[in-house]
């Protein structure tokens, strides 16, 4: 291995979110490293636990083995039945498995999906969360919990959401497909571009999007290059780290909204939407936010955001368009109807005929309107 790709030595972080009050003493520890998955044994004692109920998608049954084999006997079940979305029906059943488990925390391994699962499980329980991803979705580092009933993806923010400890393993993402990879850091970085023309934005939030946005704009084509370069790929999970710190920070706007409707009513994957729609509701947004959204411009050239974006993520080979995920032109109405049935802040006024254009656009593959 070159002295490239070597991963950097492991670091530690203890991140209190803005969500936080001084007082509270669960702050999430987040640790950096190569291998660091494996200490996982100390880590449940040091939460003063026990009995560790392991969560996974079906296609991560092979990590939870290795994490229930390094656990020993606090190991106390495996769920492997997380879902995109965080379907409540789900949760409820991972909940009666739980308690039959009795187990006293949760450790995550994966991406949005099962760490959304180990959320949605503390946020009923309040039990303590290992999360340990597999993914850059960043949603490890928010105290905000998606979930979806009846067709509809609601979201909330509560301080018992928040994991209270955080392994970015670089040896669990050089195994993730080139696709996801690309589709996961679009992800990412739709965090912190919306978090650059929040209305609650601050220095503070604006440097943190930044570093997560330079992450990847730096990070991915090295990735794309060496898929098992450990340092690019721990860039890369310092990016996700950075660009979700910030989600929980400040507020989203017309991306998430759209990503959320489309993928809660037309259950589209999470990943490869954001993929999609980052363009689109940037290229609208810098409109009427332009100078705030600056940042993308300076890191990926051109003088348009949305653009810039655009041209990065077909650089990468990202998905285009919304078609291809299996969307139906005759569902974007309705799509429309759902996204500007509430009003919510946003730097460019959302009117359905923009918004329909906009989807109508991301839905063909074309460059966002600008």
């Amino acid at each position: 291995m070159s002295e490239q790709s070597k991963p950097p030595k492991p670091e530690e972080y203890h991140v209190t979110p803005a969500q936080k009050t001084a007082s509270d003493a669960t702050a999430a520890r987040v640790q950096f490293g190569a291998g660091i998955r494996l200490t996982i044994a100390s880590e449940v004692a040091r939460l003063g636990a026990a009995r560790a109920l392991i969560l996974t998608t079906p296609g991560r049954s092979d990590v939870a083995k290795e994490i229930a084999a390094a656990l020993g006997t606090a190991a106390v079940g495996t769920f492997s039945k997380a879902q995109m979305h965080t379907p409540v029906a789900v949760t409820l059943e991972a909940l009666d498995y739980l308690e039959t488990c009795a187990a006293d925390c949760l450790i995550a391994i994966g991406g949005g999906s099962t760490t959304g699962l180990s959320k949605a499980l503390a946020y009923r329980t309040d039990l303590p969360q290992i999360i340990i991803p597999t993914t850059y979705a960043g949603s490890e580092a928010t105290p905000i919990l998606g979930q979806t009933e009846g067709g509809v993806k609601t979201t909330l923010s509560d301080p018992k959401v928040l994991p209270e400890v955080i392994l970015y393993d670089a040896e669990l993402v050089v195994t993730l497909p080139v696709a996801l990879t690309v589709t996961s850091g679009l992800n990412a970085m739709a965090h912190a571009a919306e978090a650059l023309y929040a209305p609650n934005r601050n220095a503070g939030s604006d440097a943190l999007a930044v570093q997560g946005l330079a992450a990847f704009v730096k990070g991915l084509p090295q990735v794309l290059a060496d898929t098992t370069n450990l340092r690019a790929r721990e860039g890369t999970l310092r990016g996700a780290w950075a660009c979700g710190t910030v989600l929980g920070q400040v507020g989203m706007g017309l991306h998430h909204k759209l990503c959320h409707t489309l993928g809660g009513s037309f259950d589209l994957p999470h990943a490869d939407t954001h993929a999609i729609i980052l363009p689109h509701a940037i290229a609208y947004n810098a409109r009427s936010a332009a100078a705030l959204l600056a940042p993308i411009c300076e890191l990926l050239g051109g003088d348009n955001a949305g653009l810039a974006l655009y041209t990065f993520a077909k650089s990468l080979g990202a998905p285009r368009a919304l078609r291809d995920l299996g969307l139906k032109e005759t569902d974007l109405d309705h799509a429309t109807m759902l996204a500007t049935s509430k009003p919510y802040p946003n730097p460019h006024p959302v009117t359905a005929p923009d918004i329909r254009a906009l989807l109508q656009a991301a839905w063909a593959g074309d460059a966002p309107e600008v």
